[in-house]
């Protein structure tokens, strides 16, 4: 079953910068659309940044210019690079996989709505 695996989380001052990774494992076949979302404590699970398998970028507008959202295909694997960070940046961020095609032995399958563990980012003084 495919696996999404997040990495890079950790504490950073306001503007200071961090790197995040999402490693899809499994024996992919192709990802549609990657993205990452985040979550805060009180607040809905807010759409980050998203990528397609052609490389069309989305982002939401309070971090447009800030962050960049990019992905290697090869490795299956999606970046988030945030830059200048604020306090309000702080949350858990997920990455997610809208469908994934795999193989299993001889046969192909489809995996929809994949979800990470998530990787906590704090921005603090």
């Amino acid at each position: 079953q495919v696996q999404l695996v997040e990495s890079g989380g950790g504490l950073v001052q306001p503007g200071g910068s961090l790197r995040l990774s999402c490693a899809a494992s499994g024996s992919i076949f192709s990802i549609n659309v990657m993205g990452w979302y985040r979550h805060t404590p009180g607040k809905q699970r807010e759409l980050v940044a998203t990528i397609s398998s052609g490389g069309r970028t989305n982002y939401v507008d309070s971090v447009k210019g800030r962050f960049s959202i990019s992905r290697d295909n090869a490795k299956n694997t999606v970046y988030l690079q945030m830059n200048s960070l604020k306090p309000e940046d702080t949350a858990v961020y997920l990455c997610h996989a809208d469908e994934v095609v795999a193989s299993q032995g001889k046969n192909y399958y489809r995996d929809f709505d994949i979800w990470g563990q998530g990787t906590l980012v704090t921005v603090s003084s």
